[in-house]
């Protein structure tokens, strides 16, 4: 997976081949015959594969040399004479056999290998960007010997997403660090382009260093800190992306070794993350065109109050909801979802609910006829569509909502006295069969009740079968706190915290939709949208 260059390829079996292909003598003029050595298969340096602390420099017999024919250039050592020329029959040889210094060699590159490859294969499995910069954290501090780290996330441009992640640091940490000044930072050149060749920004020892900012010198005191070793995170295709940072408890910096691994394996993440930061780029684009086509805020009406809660998927969903003042003082309010994902999904989305609207205005004292008339609108403008829907006329004076659905779930009234769904009949979605048609329900509200009305999502978000994701619903719709149930955004949320295994979306605001996904975990209807809409009666 790294573009490693190989130094030295060799064929190991045939020893004496190997020894001459190197420039040394014949084994059988040099040395005394002796049976194949065991050390063909030396012990490797454990695999850390970002277990252990530290990795353990690669296992030579003796200290690394240019190339196994040059002199010895240590200084305050004679060089060595030319070994081209054969010792004499019989003679003891001067160090370790070629052979074993080239198995030891290769066994040391094996071994740094494997543990790169191993740690790259973890950061490929990450499929978010929070998780990827985890584990290029957790990785380098394997690599580097460090306990703890920090990546930051600027790129170039202003491009985005920006955001701080910490190894071993909680977010007041992090805070006390953005305290510093930014040209202090440790990591601070590495981003303002102030040096654009540099590689790595080692402090071996804060405290001993002349001209340490007063802040930053406050700042590791107080976090424990006493040495940092900071790298960039730069891709090819995307450019700067930003900085990654670990930091030691006491004095210390990594040896020419490890930094060699480091900087090949971030150099690799980096590209990795990159991915990742564009596909989070395109999720917010697609999730704010989402935002647009949904109300920007709900209608007041005397007698009703209104909350919509609204999750994005990853993907980008087709869930939608709207409330639209009808004459009379009556509501329209509908719920929906359009198969698929992606933009296209989310445009028929936005086409199928502006067609919706304009069919409530005309006849929505009858959702059955506004439902048949969307189909149709289906059936022959987009075939090969398939979409399920619940349209309501909301009569606040009377309390009282008249719906129909299409393939939807249905309605759950909450209060005080009673938790209970509305036995709707079964319909097939929008598009489905050749001529859709379902009788109408009628719901009389109790005055201080709730009628929430929401989609798919919320229940396959859950992970469970859909009878127990109903039963979850249920108990989480009878299990508000009585003060909570006179605001309809509180049942709304409290209902999303009790039921999704995410919790609510913290970006979320009453009467608008949330812009971030909220953190869904995958394999658990992560990827659906999630709409709630909470009609509360006065």
């Amino acid at each position: 997976m790294l573009d490693i260059p190989s130094r030295v390829r060799v064929h190991v079996e045939p020893l004496p081949t190997a020894q001459n292909d190197m420039g040394v003598c014949d084994a059988s003029q040099q040395y005394a015959p002796v049976r194949k050595p065991d050390a063909m298969n030396a012990p490797h340096p454990p695999k850390v594969a970002g277990i252990d602390s530290t990795v353990p420099p690669p296992a030579h017999t003796v200290a690394p040399v240019a190339s196994l024919t040059a002199p010895s250039t240590t200084p305050g050592t004679p060089a060595s004479p030319d070994p081209t020329p054969c010792a004499p029959t019989g003679a003891a040889p001067a160090g370790p056999a070629p052979g074993t210094l080239l198995q030891d060699r290769l066994a040391g590159w094996v071994s740094d290998l494997t543990t790169l490859h191993e740690l790259t294969e973890r950061l490929a499995r990450t499929t978010t960007l929070d998780a990827a910069l985890t584990e290029l954290l957790r990785a380098g501090s394997a690599l580097v010997g460090a306990r703890r780290g920090l990546a930051v996330l600027d790129p170039a441009g202003g491009a985005g997403p920006r955001t701080t992640l910490g190894l071993g640091l909680g977010r007041a940490d992090l805070g006390h660090i953005e305290t510093v000044p930014g040209g202090s930072l440790p990591y601070a050149t590495l981003l303002d382009g102030g040096t654009p060749d540099a590689t790595e920004i080692v402090h071996a020892d804060l405290f001993a260093e002349d001209g340490l900012d007063p802040r930053h010198r406050e700042v590791a005191a107080r976090l424990g800190y006493a040495a940092s070793y900071a790298l960039p995170l730069s891709a090819e295709t995307a450019g700067r992306l930003g900085a990654a940072v670990w930091l030691y408890d006491e004095p210390a910096e990594p040896d020419e070794h490890h930094r060699h691994l480091a900087g090949l394996y971030v150099r690799h993440a980096a590209e990795h993350i990159a991915l990742l930061a564009e596909v989070e780029r395109t999720r917010a684009c697609a999730a704010a065109v989402a935002e647009e086509l949904l109300p920007s805020r709900l209608p007041r009406v005397p007698g009703v109050r209104l909350a919509a809660r609204h999750r994005t998927g990853p993907d980008g969903g087709g869930d939608w909801y709207d409330a639209l003042p009808l004459p009379d003082a009556a509501l329209g309010l509908s719920v929906g979802s359009v198969t698929g994902s992606g933009p296209g999904t989310v445009a028929a989305m936005g086409r199928l609910r502006a067609s919706l609207r304009a069919y409530a205005v005309m006849e929505g004292e009858d959702p059955v006829a506004v439902l048949s008339d969307l189909e149709l609108l289906l059936r022959l403008t987009e075939p090969a569509r398939c979409a399920t829907a619940l349209f309501a006329y909301c009569e606040p004076a009377l309390r009282r909502i008249t719906l129909a659905g299409a393939g939807h779930n249905p309605p759950l009234l909450t209060g005080e006295r009673r938790t209970e769904f509305a036995e709707t009949s079964v319909s097939a979605p929008l598009n489905m069969l050749a001529c859709w048609e379902a009788p109408s329900l009628e719901i009389q509200a109790e005055p201080g009740e709730t009628v929430l009305l929401y989609t798919d999502g919320l229940l396959r978000r859950t992970g469970d079968p859909m009878d127990r994701a109903f039963a979850r619903l249920h108990a989480a719709a009878a299990g508000v706190p009585r003060a909570l149930r006179a605001d309809p955004g509180a049942v709304a949320d409290h209902v999303l915290r009790t039921v999704l295994p995410d919790g609510p979306d913290p970006a979320a605001e009453p009467g608008r939709t949330g812009r971030r996904d909220g953190g869904a975990r995958p394999g658990n209807g992560g990827g659906e949208d999630v709409v709630l809409l909470a009609v509360r009666f006065d």
